[in-house]
C-alpha cells in the first residue's frame, strides 16, 4: 500500500523531454574585432499560443516566465549552449555544444533567437562545414514539461516546464527522424535533488509484476530501496 502511495507521488512529478523544430532559420556571418568573421543563426526559436504541427501548444504566459529565467540564468552568463543533433536527454553535454545562444527577444507571441556557431569546437567545426558545403539547417527547442490533453487532442503544456536550451542545430528539419523523437519523448524525468533523472517508475512497475505469493516480498526489496535514495 504505501509502495503505490510512492508511485503515485513520483508519477505526478514526472515530465516528459519536449522539442519543437523550427525550419526559417538563417545563418550568416559579421565581421567582429580586428577583422575576424563570425558565423551566426537567427531566426524564431519559440512559439507561444500557436497550436504546432506536434499537436501542443505553449500558453504565452508560462513560455514567457521560463523563457525570463533562461535570459537572466544562462544567457546573460554566456553559457546558453545547444547541441548538433537530437540529445536523449534534457542536461547539455559539453563535448557536442555546437553554438552559444546570445539573444532570445519576444516578439508578438514569439521568442526570436540569435546564437553564434562555436567554431573552435569539434561540432561547431562540423556545423561550419555543413554550411559551406550548402547545407541546409534549423533549430530544435528542447525542454521538460508535463502535458495536458485538452478534449480536441491538443496537448496544453503546464506551468512545470522546463527550457534546457533554446535551440539545437538538427539537419532535414522538415523530416525529424520519428525514432529518436518516440524515444526521446517516450521517456520520463525527475526532479532528484536539483538533478533530472530518467524515472523508475516503470521499472518499479515491471518488477511488480509477478505472481501474487512473491509480491510482497518484491515490494519491500522495492520500498526499501526506494528510501535508501532519499
Amino acid at each position: 500500500m504505501i509502495i503505490d502511495q510512492i508511485i503515485v507521488v513520483k508519477e505526478s512529478s514526472k515530465m516528459k523531454l519536449i522539442t519543437e523544430v523550427v525550419e526559417d532559420i538563417d545563418f550568416f556571418e559579421l565581421e567582429e574585432a580586428e577583422g575576424k568573421k563570425s558565423l551566426y543563426l537567427e531566426g524564431v526559436f519559440l512559439q507561444s499560443e500557436l497550436k504546432n504541427r506536434n499537436g501542443r501548444v505553449y500558453p504565452q504566459e508560462i513560455l514567457e516566465k521560463e523563457v525570463n529565467r533562461y535570459r537572466k540564468n544562462y544567457i546573460k552568463e554566456n553559457r546558453a549552449f545547444g547541441e548538433l543533433g537530437h540529445p536523449e536527454g534534457p542536461v547539455i553535454n559539453l563535448e557536442r555544444v555546437s553554438h552559444l545562444i546570445t539573444e532570445l527577444k519576444k516578439s508578438g507571441t514569439d521568442w526570436i533567437g540569435k546564437a553564434k556557431i562555436t567554431t573552435h569546437t569539434p561540432y561547431g567545426k562540423i556545423v561550419e562545414g555543413l554550411l559551406k558545403d550548402g547545407s541546409k539547417l534549423g533549430v530544435s527547442s528542447r525542454g521538460m514539461g508535463s502535458l495536458e490533453e485538452q478534449k480536441d487532442g491538443t496537448k496544453l503544456v503546464k506551468d512545470d516546464f522546463y527550457l534546457s536550451t533554446a535551440a539545437d542545430i538538427v539537419a532535414d528539419p522538415s523530416a525529424p527522424n520519428a525514432f529518436v523523437q518516440g524515444v526521446m519523448e517516450g521517456r520520463e524525468w525527475v526532479w532528484d535533488n536539483g538533478i533530472l533523472k530518467e524515472s523508475e517508475v516503470d521499472q518499479i512497475k515491471k518488477e511488480l509484476d509477478v505472481p501474487k505469493h512473491i509480491r510482497e516480498e518484491v515490494m519491500l526489496k522495492e520500498f526499501k530501496q526506494f528510501l535508501s535514495k532519499l
